[in-house]
């Protein structure tokens, strides 16, 4: 029969063995499996500590694919010539050869020293004590301020996680048993997508961190007839457009040629109220430029400094520098805290915007309604009241939203979803998780750590 073995470090081996085999032989098996010896192993079957050496799996109620507990018998506690000290900084930290990372945290420890390890790289390592401040703040603070309730929620996350794992290797032995079952067959393969998901999640956390970090978008200061403004710079928006607000506070409304106006189509619908076909434009603090703009509705940006003024004055942008540079001119770009408030907030789509997402690309197009248009993105303008061919222009340019609908929480109890957001994961990951594992708690906390 085949019984599956969960040790302490949440590692799952699957053996082929006989009802009658004796407990000393299993042992003896799994000291080549596992690596821990005979003498140290604690074998547990439904919470109960299989003891007798000489009895047999049979005697033991133990029935094919059930899963054993197999642990490390504790030994005496490590002297303290085991630790290193760390200059005058706070508590310890483990020898050389230890290496905490993020996932290690979620996956909780093995006992108290695990524990106390854990917490000593967590405050002696300030980038980890960030990330764990935005993820976890609760266990930060206990990290930080009370080492016995750090250690008790590191148990609890470990208590969670082989919960979990037990639960999720009992599915899969469930759905294993008809292999013929089509649907088994499909949530089989959906769990080791999500687990291969996690897992490249996990490696880019620890090794290319930066990935997960906010890309700021590129404005600089400018001034249009002595009004400020904040310019977005954008090579993929083939003109340079001004809102109608902007353009009534620059003073320049009163320019509009209203022969130019027209229906900007893309991913959405916008209105072109016309063109400005020259104003002059301060960049930098002595550079003036001569400039055009299309006046064109719809909520985002105020002004979007288009490929059209980049190419007519030969401008570079710059990244290594952080600038735009036109006639030899850095015009340094804005830091975070400098943006607009349209630039910083990440507005959630509205029901007809999601109602869009998903249909075809033409049927978007022609709704009013659509879903928000990508900066950049090339739409076709039809020219009204005016004797030229349609001309080529940027749809209205919209703040970056979530391109994810939001799932119906409503679906799974409040209680579920707290929990398993108690465990570092946001609101979105969770209900996904919940999808993936059909409401299972315990399933979708597995897919999540």
């Amino acid at each position: 029969m085949r019984v599956s073995i969960l040790t302490d470090t949440g590692d799952i081996h699957t053996i082929e063995v006989d009802s009658q085999m004796e407990l000393e032989n299993i042992k003896a098996l799994l000291e080549a499996d596992c690596n821990i010896p005979a003498e140290d192993q604690v074998l547990i079957h439904n919470n109960v500590e299989l003891q007798d050496p000489k009895s047999t799996l049979e005697a033991n109620n133990v029935a094919p694919d059930d899963i054993l507990t197999l642990q490390r018998r504790s030994k005496k506690p490590r002297t303290a010539t085991n630790v290193t000290a760390i200059g005058d900084g706070p508590g310890v930290r483990a020898g050389s050869g230890s290496n905490v990372h993020p996932g290690q945290i979620a996956r909780g420890g093995g006992g108290p020293h695990d524990a106390e390890q854990i917490r000593q790289h967590i405050i002696t390592n300030p980038s980890m004590l960030r990330q764990l401040l935005e993820t976890q703040p609760e266990l930060a603070a206990a990290a930080q301020n009370d080492p016995n309730r750090f250690h008790e929620m590191i148990r609890e996350l470990d208590v969670q996680r082989r919960s979990a794992e037990m639960a999720r290797m009992q599915e899969i032995n469930q759905l294993n048993a008809d292999p013929f079952d089509m649907e088994a067959q499909r949530r089989i393969e959906e769990a080791i997508r999500l687990e291969n998901v996690a897992a490249n999640m996990e490696a880019a956390m620890e090794y290319n961190p930066e990935s997960f970090g906010r890309v700021t978008m590129l404005y600089i200061d400018a001034e249009v007839n002595g009004h400020p403004v904040k310019a977005f710079v954008d090579s993929g928006a083939q003109a340079t457009i001004m809102s109608p607000e902007c353009a009534e506070a620059c003073g320049i409304m009163r320019l509009v040629d209203k022969r130019f106006a027209g229906i900007a189509r893309g991913v959405g619908v916008a209105k072109i109220l016309g063109r400005v076909h020259s104003a002059q434009i301060r960049v930098g603090k002595d550079l003036f430029l001569a400039c055009s703009f299309t006046i064109m509705e719809g909520k985002g940006v105020d002004l979007l400094f288009g490929l059209d003024m980049l190419k007519r004055h030969q401008a570079s942008i710059d990244l290594k520098k952080d600038c735009l540079i036109i006639n030899d001119t850095e015009i340094r770009f804005l830091s975070e805290h400098e943006l607009p408030g349209s630039a910083k907030e990440n507005p959630e789509l509205t029901p007809e915007e999601l109602a869009a997402i998903g249909k075809p690309e033409a049927e978007a197009a022609g709704s009013s309604s659509s879903a928000s248009a990508t900066t950049g993105s090339t739409a076709q303008t039809s020219a009204s009241n005016s004797g030229t061919s349609s001309v080529s222009t940027p749809s209205a340019p919209q703040p970056a939203a979530s391109s994810t609908p939001a799932a119906p929480s409503g679906t799974y109890p409040e209680a579920s979803i707290q929990t398993l957001m108690g465990l570092g994961a946001s609101r979105p990951e969770v209900i996904a998780a919940l999808d993936a594992a059909g409401g299972n708690v315990d399933i979708a906390a597995s897919f999540l750590f």
